[in-house]
């Protein structure tokens, strides 16, 4: 996990906001989240900028519950640095894993871009089932905690082989569970706020399914829908401006 000090005087300006950022499938703080990561913390926002599970480096290396408890600390670790109001915010995989903490952690709000990864569709399930049909048979052998060779899938990549433990990769491609982005969205907190970026460029998988997704959120006065003229890729830079100043707003809205 990398911590970004915010410039004093950029948070003299107001109560210091702190926001963990969460990049997608494969990548990794230094990767196509970085930049927002140094526009945020220009700002003066106090960023927490985490290594994820499903980094290239991680390879799923822990199950979801672990995953939450290394947000939460990274939450508490802005708030011990001054943050008075916090805020998630995931790219791609991060996004979707946003979606599903918008439901279990105590944030101010949530950014969710460009998410993907939904192990409820159909392709997504027909690409990994075979695998995760594997790993389950390696758990119930008492060789979870193992590493194998499993699938995993990204639409503009397909299907790839990772080495994964076993025990955790199941309950990553559980299709009911944490990364099911239809569940998800349903159970998202009403009492949070959600910033959804969509790029206009997505991938045209994700741009068909983004608006009814966003419309299955809960009511929230200041939950918004975000379009910038940009691809997949470049979704976190050119959502930068916006999520500075959407974090704003509702820091200073009225509970």
């Amino acid at each position: 996990m990398l911590i970004l000090a915010a410039p004093l005087m950029a948070m003299a300006q107001g109560e210091p906001i702190g926001i963990v950022i969460m990049h997608g499938k494969g990548g990794s703080p230094a990767g196509l989240v970085a930049d927002l990561a140094r526009a945020l913390d220009s700002r003066g926002t106090l960023v927490a900028n985490l290594d994820m599970p499903w980094s290239g480096r991680r390879n799923y290396d822990v199950d979801v519950g672990r995953a939450e408890q290394e947000v939460a600390a990274a939450l508490a670790g802005l708030r011990d640095k001054g943050a008075k109001k916090v805020f998630i915010a995931g790219h791609s995989q991060g996004g979707a894993f946003a979606l599903h903490l918008a439901g279990k952690l105590d944030a101010d709000g949530y950014i969710v871009m460009a998410p993907g990864g939904n192990v409820a569709n159909r392709v997504f399930r027909e690409n990994v089932g075979e695998s995760l049909a594997r790993a389950g048979q390696l758990v119930a052998d008492g060789k979870g905690g193992e590493p194998a060779s499993l699938s995993d899938y990204e639409g503009a990549r397909g299907a790839y082989q990772v080495q994964a433990i076993p025990s955790a990769y199941v309950t990553w491609f559980d299709p009911n569970g944490a990364m099911n982005m239809d569940r998800a969205v349903r159970s998202v907190s009403r009492r949070v706020p959600i910033l959804w970026v969509a790029p206009t460029r997505d991938y045209p998988g994700l741009i068909k399914t983004a608006l009814p997704l966003f419309r299955d959120l809960p009511a929230n006065r200041l939950t918004r829908l975000y379009q910038p003229d940009a691809d997949h890729r470049g979704a976190p830079t050119a959502a930068a401006d916006e999520i500075s100043r959407w974090t704003r707003e509702v820091a200073g809205s009225a509970k």
